[in-house]
């Protein structure tokens, strides 16, 4: 339903737990990727590594001018200036219903407890703060794009094992749930076809030459040879016809040929006794007359009615 607007319109669409949880780690797995986060637009250029922590101190910052400092000490101030400079009115008409103004997203700081964390760095523009227990993938991934550049205290990061898991031991606090294992250790399948380890393998087979050049199908009403194989009694019907048309082809043509001609004649003296007719006509015929009157406009002048 889309109109009217009620609190019983279905507002969100439902996920799976377990998809939605596989999902948040894959986000989270995104943030510790220097290209992906440069490729979202984020300035990491001066960080010394990502993801980057920082100790558990930043969870009692309460005032704001402390928590520029901080992220002008750890070199993630750059982001945070252009993620303010980026702020302009939105097109559309989105600029009248309370969403005037757009900007991208700077750093997520993400804390396990809030000891004023909350209220310092929650004003500054571009910069989102999340718990540790309630990561949101909206906020990880903004736009479904992988690659939000997170900030983390010490005591939030050491928590993400005892709430996602590790490979060798379920989540602690996620009922039934584990860690999404990858099917290959190394990914880059070219590589390992052409390593030495596999080339060198006594029993492997040779490179095959070329391709098999993939077949097209073909209409058998235009391609002879598609349709010999389809029928092959087609060969025969196709010499009866050639042959059939073969002994009509010069009658044809010859009697086409002079049948054009006589009409050219014919037409030709047609119009040479038309001409002799009309030179011959005198004035003083009916015939005359209406050649005149047909190429001749007479003006005939306006008069006004009298009035009696």
């Amino acid at each position: 339903m889309f109109a009217p607007t009620k609190t019983w319109r279905k507002w969100t669409a439902k996920t799976n737990t377990n998809e939605r949880r596989v999902a948040v780690c894959s986000a989270l797995a995104a943030s510790a990727v220097p290209a992906l986060l440069m490729a979202r637009g984020h300035k990491i250029g001066q960080l010394q590594e990502v993801p980057l922590v920082v100790a558990n101190e930043i969870e009692s910052i309460n005032k704001t001018k402390d928590a520029l400092a901080l992220l002008k000490s750890v070199k993630a101030i750059e982001d945070v200036d252009h993620a303010k400079d980026s702020k302009k009115i939105r097109r559309g008409k989105g600029k009248m219903r309370n969403r005037r103004y757009v900007q991208r997203k700077g750093p997520l700081v993400v804390y396990s407890g809030n000891n004023g964390v909350e209220q310092s760095f929650r004003n500054i523009p571009g910069v989102e703060v999340a718990s540790v227990d309630r990561l949101n993938l909206l906020k990880l991934a903004p736009g479904g794009h992988l690659g939000r550049f997170v900030i983390w205290s010490q005591a939030a990061f050491e928590k993400l094992d005892s709430i996602f898991g590790t490979l060798s031991k379920k989540s602690d606090v996620k009922k039934y749930f584990a860690l999404p294992r990858g099917l290959m250790t190394n990914a880059d399948l070219s590589r390992i076809i052409n390593s030495n380890e596999v080339q060198s393998h006594p029993k492997l087979r040779p490179a095959k030459e070329g391709f098999a050049k993939p077949s097209q199908k073909r209409n058998p009403l235009r391609n002879l040879g598609t349709m010999l194989k389809l029928n092959p009694y087609i060969a025969q019907v196709r010499r009866a016809e050639l042959a059939a048309a073969g002994k009509k082809r010069p009658l044809e043509a010859k009697v086409t040929k002079e049948q054009r001609s006589k009409n050219k004649r014919l037409k030709n003296s047609n119009a040479a006794k038309f001409k002799e007719t009309l030179k011959a006509t005198e004035e003083t015929t009916p015939a005359h007359a209406f050649l005149l009157s047909y190429n001749k406009v007479v003006d005939t002048p306006f008069t006004l009615p009298k009035d009696d």
